[in-house]
């Protein structure tokens, strides 16, 4: 939970985005955790989550993930 505070000022609280913005909460965890390691290692493009995404361990990553996945949409 502390590590997705971060991710609340684009990806809204509890993971529910404002318009515009992709929403995380209730994602499946495997569709989740691939955008964010292929934004990690540059295989999908990004203006921000490129660079942010390189600040986690990919361990951290599966732990984001499985975060978003269990909050209700």
């Amino acid at each position: 939970r502390s590590l997705a505070a971060s991710c609340s000022a684009c990806h809204g609280t509890q993971g529910v985005a404002e318009p515009g913005m992709e929403s995380l909460a209730g994602k499946p965890k495997e569709e989740l955790l691939k955008k964010m390691l292929d934004f990690k290692t540059g295989k999908k493009p990004a203006t921000l989550m490129h660079q942010l995404s390189k600040g986690y361990t990919d361990e951290q990553i599966e732990q984001l993930a499985g975060y978003f996945a269990a909050l209700k949409k």
